[in-house]
């Protein structure tokens, strides 16, 4: 639903338009995240809206980055230098610059084709671009950064009326692309109301899966497109002799599930394609091994779920591994055998992966999505329900 500039000023409800891609899973579970906490905070008072900029407006080739990025990231090191030398104040420069006289008309027709009153973008392609297409006379503009510590270059424009951020070293990072300090705030990562409300404990969950209850249940987790050596650590724990149930989720990776399914395993395993619960498999589970993905981190930590870092994409989640360390929330453990010795200690350790637990629970910001709804709700001058 698009906002109406026919309808009398006194009926009309307030339009939120959201801006995301499909470049990952995060940007497109950022915002349902948002706007499912501004469902919960203010009810029907006002209204939302996705658009995938680049999917629906971006001119050739680039409308084809969201079918092409599982590619892309399956070539880390491609990836880490792309993102090393376009990141930088001098470099996002040239970057728009260059980029504007090709999407200036898809920019604009864009911003024309949506009304809104208040403009949200969980994208680092779509700021400046936006802001530059929406010129002097807009609605309020804010950025919501879904990259944890190493944000890059084009998250930042100083036009943003707000930008804010997962941590306090986004937040410093901001402030080193010269961002006024009064208008970066940190939330925390949105993520939905079914991590913060259980469904049940441990075991009933357990149960519900018809996973074997008495075991150490691992879950391993490959993002949204089922990347990293995710098969080769499984199999790595399978054969190291501990006794443990195995959640494997290969997310869109249909080869990969397949693979896996085929397998003769000598543990418990269950294996599943792209889900959604996994706020309850993360409750349900002992130990996470997981790609360093910014939206599976802030979960884990919401789960008091000890991390085991196996895969990063370079430069983009660099920062999230030391995050993670910096919190004692996980460990970064890139190779099979490093993921298998962490497990071993830990459960035969016991009281070692408590503290690790308590230090997940320290360093989770479960009320991230109300705390962004309501700052929403405050530059549309809405009360919030009750």
């Amino acid at each position: 639903m698009t906002a109406s500039t026919q309808e009398p000023e006194s009926t009309r409800k307030p339009h939120i338009l959201f801006l995301f891609s499909d470049t990952g899973g995060g940007h497109r579970a950022a915002a349902e995240s948002i706007i499912e906490a501004l469902q919960l905070e203010f009810g029907d008072a006002l209204t939302t809206e996705m658009v995938d900029f680049l999917l629906d407006y971006a001119p050739p080739p680039y409308n084809r980055l969201p079918e092409f990025y599982p590619d892309f990231v399956r070539i880390p090191e491609l990836w880490g230098v792309g993102f090393l030398i376009s990141d930088g104040r001098r470099q996002a420069r040239i970057m728009t610059s260059t980029m504007w006289p090709i999407v200036r008309r898809a920019a604009r027709r864009l911003v024309r084709e949506h009304p809104n009153d208040l403009l949200v973008c969980v994208h680092a392609l779509g700021t400046s671009f936006l802001l530059r297409a929406l010129g002097s006379k807009r609605p309020p503009f804010i950025t919501v950064v879904t990259d944890m510590v190493s944000t890059h270059a084009l998250w930042f424009d100083q036009r943003a009326d707000l930008t804010l951020v997962p941590t306090e070293m986004a937040r410093q990072r901001a402030l080193e692309f010269n961002m006024s300090p009064d208008k970066v705030i940190v939330v925390g990562q949105p993520v939905s109301e079914r991590c913060s409300t259980p469904a049940g404990d441990r075991q009933t969950l357990r149960q519900k899966f018809g996973w074997t209850l008495d075991k150490a249940t691992i879950l391993l987790v490959g993002g949204g497109e089922g990347m990293g050596p995710l098969e080769e650590t499984a199999i790595a724990i399978d054969e190291s002799g501990l006794d443990v149930n195995l959640v494997i989720v290969a997310g869109r990776n249909i080869k990969l599930k397949a693979d896996l399914e085929v397998r003769t395993w000598d543990n418990p395993t269950y294996i599943y394609g792209f889900t959604k619960d996994m706020p309850d498999f993360m409750r349900a589970s002992d130990v996470l091994v997981t790609k360093a993905g910014p939206g599976t981190i802030a979960e884990a930590l919401i789960a008091s779920l000890p991390i085991i870092l196996y895969s990063k994409l370079p430069g983009q989640e660099d920062g999230n591994v030391r995050f993670v360390e910096s919190v004692g929330a996980g460990v970064w453990a890139p190779e099979p055998l490093q993921v298998v010795r962490t497990l071993t200690r830990w459960i035969c350790r016991p009281n070692e992966r408590l503290n690790v637990v308590e230090n997940c629970r320290q360093a989770a910001r479960p009320d991230a999505s109300r705390r962004i709804a309501r700052i929403l709700g405050e530059q549309l001058g809405l009360p919030t329900k009750g």
